[in-house]
């Protein structure tokens, strides 16, 4: 037995190359005489180094030839390579255990079945869940939480569900994999039921549903459940306040948002580069920029995206001059631009009517830098030049396109053709989008609106007469504003609100007294009026 070992340990040693901890091991084994390599030490160090070495072929070698193999050794190794992302390798080590008729244990299935979702591999996923029915493991927690997180992941949600129900006492991971998924496929309902059931939560869990919803646009619902979850004395992390900070931005919520980060500062202490982001980004969507750049300065480790908040946010300002002075001082520190960077210059440039400086940085852009060019920036370019009155300049960009224009380019040269009462051009824009949608709304709202401001109110009859005709439905311009920590929310045309009488007789005074003109207007499908 023990020439055994000294074979074994030689071999090792001689195939693996590892480092000298792994090495100084293997002639311990030998001068201490043991009869066995199934010690904690093997099982961890010596594997350990050998994953790391990032010689995966070692690893096969040290499979066949390390005596005495075991379920939980064979799991091990492939525990270490699946950790170093060699996931492809974790599979395949797997059949090896199998091909050596070693039975898998269900942390092995743990293992590899989280190896076949990081791969994207819904084949292989399918024969591990099989092969777990086959050896009566699919019903263990471990097992089933792996699973159904594959099948939620890859979003086949019906399969998930089916698991889900099929798992034996199902625990926190499983029910938080379950409720990823719902929010993923946009079953809200399905998500808060299942989370409302649960035995147990803990902070993964509360982010999953907070994350959820902030990504999907449920901003409200978002913020709501960030404070049930201080309510109920759970402590959020590092990932659980740029959702709620995030879904306090998109509603504007100022007041809310610096409660927030209060909060955070309590919790955290100092805040890291994802949280700072999150703050950098919504204090400029709330018009605050100089809370914005307060955050930026103190902030630590700075990245691309820090600068990108900063610049977006100038630009949502109307502060274009700003947001080019604040991509040059970058570019001076160093940071590389990227496609968001260069879409927040144009998009800043177009507010602030900077029409040569945007033709500057998209052209500097393609010459050096053609790779982060996406169809985004032409057509803000298009926007560009239309909202400007440079409809010729317009028309050849987009004759000059290295693709055919979509709905986006055409919406651009009729938002320009609204503002300048270009009624020709806006109409040949019009018919492109319908060709390309027959069903849009805002282009018939567009439309209507610019024949209005030029005083054609049969082309506005008509045209509102088709949309009626066809069944069409303007969704109303809404707005909010924030008092006292609560959010106020206006529809257009709405007659419901508690204070609708107040607010009707101040409008009233104001085009009586002169101070003010109204004119309606169809609200474009979904504009957010400042």
């Amino acid at each position: 037995m023990n020439q055994m070992i000294w074979r074994s340990s030689s071999s090792l040693a001689k195939l693996c190359k590892v480092d000298t901890l792994a090495t100084n091991y293997v002639f311990q084994t030998r001068k201490a005489g043991l009869h066995t390599l199934e010690t904690a030490l093997l099982q961890s160090d010596i594997v350990s180094s050998v994953s790391e070495s990032d010689r995966f072929s070692d690893v096969r070698h040290l499979f066949d030839e390390m005596p005495e193999l075991n379920v939980v050794s064979a799991t091990t190794i492939i525990g270490r390579v699946a950790r170093q992302n060699q996931h492809e390798e974790a599979i395949y080590l797997f059949s090896r255990m199998l091909i050596l008729n070693i039975r898998p244990s269900e942390f092995t299935f743990g293992t590899v079945i989280h190896s076949s979702t990081a791969s994207k591999d819904l084949n292989v996923g399918k024969q591990f869940h099989a092969c777990a029915t086959k050896m009566g493991l699919h019903s263990n927690v471990f097992v089933g939480s792996a699973i159904l997180d594959l099948y939620a992941k890859l979003g086949f949600i019906e399969e998930a569900t089916r698991v889900f129900e099929d798992t034996h006492k199902p625990n926190v991971v499983s029910y938080t994999s379950m409720i990823c998924g719902f929010l993923k496929n946009k079953r809200f309902e399905d998500a808060v039921e299942l989370f409302q059931k649960m035995p147990e939560r803990n902070t993964v869990s509360w982010n999953a549903m907070i994350g959820g919803y902030s990504q999907t646009g449920h901003n409200e619902e978002a913020v709501n459940l960030f404070i049930e979850m201080l309510r109920e004395g759970f402590m959020p992390n590092h990932s659980t306040f740029p959702c709620a900070i995030s879904a306090a931005a998109n509603i504007a919520a100022l007041g809310m948002g610096k409660s927030f980060h209060a909060c955070a500062v309590k919790f955290l202490g100092k805040l890291g580069v994802y949280v700072g982001n999150s703050l950098i980004s919504f204090y400029a969507k709330c018009g605050s920029m100089e809370d914005s750049l307060l955050v930026f300065d103190k902030l630590i480790g700075r990245n691309i995206v820090s600068w990108n908040a900063v610049i977006c946010g100038y630009a949502q300002n109307g502060r274009g001059e700003e947001a080019v002075d604040f991509f040059e001082r970058m570019q001076v520190s160093g940071i590389r631009p990227n496609d968001v960077t260069l879409l927040g210059l144009l998009w800043a440039c177009n507010h602030a009517g900077l029409v040569d400086k945007g033709f500057k940085y998209f052209d500097q852009a393609r010459l050096q830098e053609p790779s982060i060019l996406k169809p985004e920036h032409y057509a803000c370019m298009v926007d560009l030049l239309s909202r400007s009155g440079r409809f010729k300049e317009a028309e050849l960009f987009l004759g000059d396109l290295p693709f055919d224009p979509g709905l986006g380019f055409w919406k651009a040269l009729l938002g320009g053709c609204q503002i300048h009462s270009n009624m020709e051009l806006g109409e040949f824009a019009a018919r492109k989008i319908l060709a390309l949608d027959p069903e849009d709304v805002s282009s018939y709202v567009m439309l209507s609106n610019a024949k209005s401001v030029a005083g054609k109110w049969d082309g506005v009859s008509k045209i509102r007469r088709e949309m009626k005709e066809k069944g069409m439905k303007r969704v109303p311009g809404c707005s909010w504003i924030e008092i006292r920590s609560k959010v106020h929310v206006f529809v257009s045309g709405d007659r419901n609100y508690h204070l609708k009488d107040e607010i009707y007789m101040v409008l009233s005074f104001t085009v009586h007294t002169g101070a003010g003109l109204i004119v309606p207007e169809i609200q474009d499908e979904g504009k957010q009026v400042p």
